[in-house]
């Protein structure tokens, strides 16, 4: 049998799934035990135990000056600020990429600008943000959004492009306007693909988050990461970078779930 029919099943699909992540633990313990056998004060691979209790004291024990709980506040602060921008950043997407992408006046004097000014780093806009907006969660949102929307709305434009063109000549024929071509059959379509693009721009949208709570903030992940760099505290820092990735993985899996409770038909129609 070819390798390109052998389809694994459930339980070996768990398997090779689990081994990569099984990997990286042992190698990992491997090099903490090394390290910490030949000088115990190393910080650069702390241990389990010693992450473990530097997470218990984060999020488990109040601050002696403020009374807050660090790991709870940050996250907090961050999910705030990522998923305001996240949803103006969505709205956007889908009103520009539709009407780019539906209509031909505004895709010839839209659809350029956007395609150029999606090329431009975000990070570099940055200071520009902090200027003119101040160092407040206002510039930390306009970065994230304008990282995400012009991508998104790129995307959405070209998605649009890839319907059918039998849907639309057939929509009209009916003697719909186009508002109702807009509004009943290019939307239904695009809303479970505006979902997959969201779910693509959440570690963009995550990375300028974090850059921009390092450089200017008094709370958040990325401040806390790049406070406590100073003391050089990797049992506060690993632990921090996990519980990132591990919310962009529960903000990743709340998108499937919606798209297949949604949208199902999507679904249906991505399995076939």
């Amino acid at each position: 049998m070819r390798l390109i029919n052998l389809k694994p099943d459930r339980t070996w699909s768990f398997v090779l799934a689990a081994l990569p992540f099984a990997a990286i633990l042992a190698a990992y313990t491997l090099g903490s035990a090394i390290r910490l056998a030949e000088n115990p004060g190393d910080k650069l691979l702390p241990s389990f135990g010693a992450m473990a209790e530097a997470v218990r004291h984060m999020a488990l024990e109040p601050d002696p000056r403020s009374g807050i709980y660090h790991l709870w506040n940050d996250t907090a602060s961050s999910l705030s600020l990522l998923l305001t921008a996240l949803a103006i950043s969505t709205l956007i997407a889908l009103v520009f990429g539709i009407m780019i992408g539906l209509l031909p006046i505004a895709g010839a004097a839209f659809g350029p600008v956007v395609a150029v000014a999606s090329m431009v780093p975000p990070l570099a806009l940055l200071p520009i943000l902090f200027i003119i907006m101040g160092l407040g969660d206002a510039a930390k949102i306009a970065l994230i959004v304008i990282g995400t929307t012009l991508k998104l709305t790129r995307d959405m434009a070209l998605r649009v492009h890839d319907l059918p063109r039998e849907q639309l000549i057939k929509a009209q024929t009916l003697g719909a306007s186009t508002w109702q071509v807009g509004l009943r059959v290019v939307l239904p379509q695009m809303l479970p693909r505006l979902i997959d693009a969201v779910r693509l721009e959440l570690g963009p949208a995550w990375l300028f988050l974090i850059a921009a709570e390092a450089i200017a903030a008094d709370s958040g992940l990325g401040y806390r990461i790049f406070l406590l760099r100073r003391y050089l505290a990797m049992d506060v820092i690993i632990p921090y970078v996990i519980w990132i990735t591990f919310l962009a993985f529960l903000m990743d899996l709340a998108l499937r779930l919606v798209q297949r409770r949604a949208f199902p038909w999507f679904a249906g129609a991505r399995t076939a």
